[in-house]
């Protein structure tokens, strides 16, 4: 059965919800602050972006963060989020929602318009999946929580980034930690638009309202022509590249 805003309205500790018009507000924060990823938003955002998706009312859908981040805190080597050999009820948890994050976020049928408020550190790739990506001009780029700091990027980024950037600017981007700006993530063609961060929302609704006045079937079939090579690709390599990274969790640290 569909779901109903009320349904998940406060369901989940890391995302807050509002919908004016058929447009869906996302708004993710930690404790009413900017995101800190973890454990939290990785097991709960899977089943949002689910209920999401499975709501029939929502015509478009807008995610945005809280605060001078959009997602944090930045990693430095040694100070992953990933446990140093987890076990296997643990790598089956990361790799279970690790696959599904994304593809949730793929599955939802309807526009998605991401608002990036400041630097995503942590797990960029789903602002930068959506169908229009706007950015403050304070936001910034790096996968900080893999490469850099000793991990396989095999959750989505392995994927993202080169798609995105291109094959050997996502590599090095990847490979070296690579911060980017908003204008240059601009210039490179990751996100369409750059606003100063008091005009960021404003112009994510006014798009919005533009989108949902379009005939339902319209929005809801080119969501899916937009989004179904991503999907396929995800479904190619998602699950490889977690496998990937759990695996590599598991080598000794040299003496």
């Amino acid at each position: 059965m569909p779901t109903r805003l009320e349904d998940y309205a406060n369901k989940y500790q890391c995302a807050r919800f509002e919908r004016r018009g058929g447009i869906l507000l996302v708004t993710l924060h930690t404790d009413g602050g900017s995101l800190r990823w973890g454990f939290g938003p990785h097991g709960e955002l899977p089943d949002a972006f689910y209920d999401v998706g499975n709501d029939r009312e929502n015509r478009v859908v807008i995610i945005t963060g809280t605060g001078a981040e959009f997602s944090g805190p930045r990693a430095t080597p040694g100070t992953s989020s990933f446990p140093t050999r987890p076990g296997i009820e643990r790598i089956d948890r990361i790799h279970w929602e690790g696959r599904h994050l994304l593809m949730k976020l793929l599955d939802i049928e309807v526009p998605v318009i991401s608002a990036i408020n400041g630097p995503a550190w942590r797990h960029s790739e789903i602002p930068l999946l959506c169908d229009i990506v706007l950015a403050a001009d304070t936001a910034q780029f790096q996968d900080s929580a893999h490469f850099a700091s000793d991990v396989v990027p095999g959750d989505g980024m392995h994927i993202v980034m080169p798609l995105l950037l291109g094959m050997n600017r996502g590599r090095y981007y990847l490979l070296t930690g690579q911060t980017l700006d908003a204008q240059k993530a601009h210039a490179f063609g990751l996100v369409a638009e750059v606003l100063p961060p008091d005009r960021l929302l404003a112009r994510a609704w006014e798009i919005a309202e533009d989108l949902a006045a379009k005939p339902t079937l319209a929005l809801r079939y080119t969501r899916l022509l937009l989004t179904e090579a991503l999907r396929r690709q995800m479904h190619d390599l998602l699950g490889y590249g977690l496998g990937m990274e759990l695996l590599a969790l598991g080598e000794k640290p040299e003496a």
